[in-house]
Parts: structure tokens; sequence; C-alpha cells
């Protein structure tokens, strides 16, 4: 069987004006991941527009198109699946964006998918080397059991400043409603991990000494978190993550990851502002000290990334320089900023009220998304 997977990207990600080095951090594993599925035999093609030109008229026709949008690249996934399907090959398509509006994925596909695809992909895969392939597949199990090694062989390493990206758990505990996780994972656990052992083989097959952990909160789970730690400890990796105030301040923890080798911690501090933090239900954050987390950050050596988010409801004017001078105080190295966005299906979306079930129509979900900062812990 042939199958191309393609990761589509939005237009500014393809210009050379617009900051490209942002795009091509690290290599982003969803694709790959489903590639461990296939059989060994299949032909398969992983193609990331962040980091490459892909000529669609001078592709040829799979047998399968695995198409993986985000809300920032919808407009270009469904142009990919629609010149796909005219040609009468089956496109599949799932992901975050899938999952937030599948009626609206679904008019560009022959198969959509909501939630992680650890259970649905391969009875997919069954289904569809029968030839009796459905419309929709919802996850429900959620498992990262007997997960089957990534496809890093199909990563063009060279165009990533950090190729040893990797993920060893799924959700987040929290629940923060500008967040996309509890619309993603509706309908079953929405914070899993690997086996601790299993997390540990698939770092040692990475080569290299740098590693950048894509969790969204890989500190989420205490017990998983030391356990993971301790087993690294030693192998001589430098390594970034996520993790949350509240993560920060525990006793020990830090500490740990630090002796495994974390170098830059990203995490989401969001406001400056305390009365925004029950309204969007950050509740790790509320009552915590953001000083104090950035000094243990920094007495242990690492580099902060913070995230924030303007245009929250107790913000007023003096939001933007008040939070750019608490960064400047405190020494954070680098900082993001966001304008508060509704992604679809979110809870703040829904108490919006959006005008709209369509990221291509004019209703609130046609604002930008899906930055790694915003919808991270």
């Amino acid at each position: 069987m042939r199958v191309t997977m393609i990761l589509p990207a939005l237009t500014e990600a393809t210009s050379p004006l617009f900051r490209p080095i942002k795009y091509s951090l690290f290599p982003p594993l969803g694709l790959a991941t489903l590639a461990g599925y296939l059989d060994p035999d299949d032909e398969v093609t992983l193609l990331d527009e962040h980091v490459e030109r892909v000529d669609i008229e001078a592709l040829d026709s799979p047998d399968l198109l695995v198409v993986q949008p985000y809300i920032t690249s919808a407009r270009r996934s469904y142009e990919i699946a629609d010149h796909f399907r005219a040609r009468g090959v089956h496109v599949a398509m799932g992901g975050l964006h899938v999952t937030s509006l599948p009626d609206e994925a679904a008019a560009h596909a022959d198969t959509i998918f909501t939630g992680p695809g650890e259970d649905t992909w391969p009875l997919f895969l069954k289904d569809f080397r029968a030839g009796v392939s459905g419309r929709r597949y919802d996850s429900r199990l959620r498992t990262l059991a007997g997960l089957p090694p990534v496809r890093r062989d199909l990563i063009k390493r060279n165009l990533y400043l950090v190729p040893n990206s990797i993920v060893v758990s799924r959700g987040c505990p929290h629940h923060c409603d500008f967040c996309y996780k509890d619309a993603f994972f509706e309908g079953g656990k929405s914070f899993y991990t690997q086996a601790v052992d299993d997390a540990l083989a698939e770092i040692e097959r990475l080569p290299g000494k740098h590693l950048h952990f894509l969790d969204d909160h890989l500190l989420g789970n205490r017990r998983f978190a030391e356990a993971l730690f301790d087993g690294m400890a030693g192998m001589g990796r430098l390594w970034q993550a996520a993790g949350t105030v509240k993560s920060v301040l525990q006793p020990d923890l830090l500490e740990r990851a630090v002796d495994a080798g974390l170098r830059s911690l990203f995490v989401g501090f969001e406001t400056v502002n305390s009365a925004n933090l029950a309204e969007r239900r950050k509740d790790q954050n509320i009552g915590k000290d953001y000083a104090a987390a950035v000094r243990r950050l920094h007495d242990t050596g690492v580099m902060v990334n913070a995230s924030f988010v303007f245009g929250l409801d107790h913000d007023g004017p003096d939001v933007f320089d008040r939070t750019v001078e608490w960064a400047v105080e405190q020494g954070i190295e680098t900082a993001t900023f966001h304008i508060m966005t509704p992604y679809p299906s979110t809870g703040l979306w829904k108490q919006m009220g959006p005008r709209t079930g369509s990221s291509t129509g004019t209703g609130t979900s046609t604002t930008p998304a899906m930055s790694s900062t915003v919808r991270r812990g």
C-alpha cells in the first residue's frame, strides 16, 4: 500500500519573511506516530510543509492520503484533500481541528478521526485494507501501552533545529477553558502516560544529546515524572519541556528534572492579573508566587520560556506594559505573548457563543490559533 502523509502549513509559515525558524524548531510527531502502525512493506512518504515546499500537482496519487490540519492551516488542508479526492484517492483526516469541527472536515475527507488515534487508527487500517473503512472513527479507549516506535526514519532531521522531539504522555491534568485539551479528549481520559520503561526506551533510540519534550505538561504526573527523571539521570541528555508554576514550586521535583538534564522550561504564567485566573479556570496558578517560581528555575540553572495571554476580561490598557515590565524585572530569558483566542469547541468558545461552526466562515473561529504556548497547561 502506498501512503502519503502531509502536515499542511499556514501561509505565514511558508514565507521567508515571517520568522521561518519558529516553524522548524522541532518535528511534530503526530503523523510519524501513526506511520508506526503501518506494515513494513507499505510505501510511506511524510511531508511537513513548515520546512519543505510541497507541489501537490507533482505528487503521485497514493492509495491513502493522511492530512493533519491545524486551525491555522485548515484552508490549505482542505485544498490538498480536495485535490487528491478529485483524483480518486481516499483521504483520511484527523487531529485537533478535525475534532473541534468534525462536520466541516468531513466535507473534505472520506474518513475523519476525532480525539487521539491510538485506538481508532489501527482499526481504520484494518477496515481500509478490507475495503470497508468507515466515514468517522471516534476515540474512546485511551492508552499508550504497546505503542509502536515512532517512524523517525520518515523525518527529515536536517530540516529542524532540534530533530529529537519526543512525547511520552497525552493531555494535561488541568482544565483551563481556553485550552483545546478538554474538547480534544472528550469521551475518555484526558491525561495519561507511557510506561516509564517504554519512554526510556524511546529516549535511548534518539541519537545526539539534545531533546525537546512536546508533552503539554511533562511534570503533570509526579510519580511518572520522578521515575522518568531517575531513569534519565546519567544519560548525558540536555532537554527542554513544559510545566506549570505549581509543578515548579513542588519540593524536589524540579531538582530531579535538572539532574536528568532539564535546561529550559516552558511555563504558562498567562496573566499577571490574578482576577483572570479563576475566570479562565487556570486553577493551578491561583495563589502561586510567580516570582518564587522564576527564582527556583534560575537557581537550578533552568532558562524560563514564559507564556502570556492578552485580552482576558480583567485586562486593562496597561496590561501590555505591566506584563513586559514584570517579565524583564524577573530576568525571564524568553517570552511569547498571545491574543486570547476562542478555539473551536473549547469552554471559552462555547461561552462566547460562536456565530458559526466553521473555521472558514466569519465567526469567532476564524481567529489565529493553535499556538503551542496558549494551548499548553
